[in-house]
């Protein structure tokens, strides 16, 4: 997270490893993402990873306000996690392990926490 105090929070996080020749068929993914999902921003970082970016204003900035903030990340992660494994097939294979894990608790009770503030996601198809 970068925090400025005049402008804004920034939450902002790899959620993916690199792309690779999917480049184009995966940026039109990411673009219409752009526009599907509420408050979410994604875009490919330098080094070719899939970014995916949130703000918060600094005005009423608190511990709610960050947990909402990275709440969101996480539900927008999992709504848009069998799209980006399609999208990305053969990380998919080489990281099947990983994605065969239970969830963890912490995030599951993060979700629990501010679930009445990311309603805007309860039908949100990707």
């Amino acid at each position: 997270m970068i925090l400025d105090p005049a402008v804004a929070l920034v939450a902002w996080v790899h959620f993916a490893p690199p792309m690779t020749d999917n480049f184009r068929r995966a940026y039109r993914q990411l673009l219409r993402w752009n526009d599907e999902l509420p408050f979410a921003k994604f875009a490919i970082s330098d080094d070719e990873r899939p970014v995916l970016t949130l703000e918060a204003a600094v005005a009423g900035l608190d511990r709610d306000v960050v947990g909402t903030l990275v709440a969101r990340v996480l539900v927008i992660a999992d709504l848009v996690q069998d799209p980006a494994l399609d999208m990305m097939a053969e990380l998919a294979r080489a990281q099947a392990k990983l994605y065969a894990l239970e969830p963890d608790p912490s995030g599951v009770a993060l979700l629990e926490r501010y679930s009445d503030a990311l309603t805007e996601f309860t039908h949100t198809e990707p």
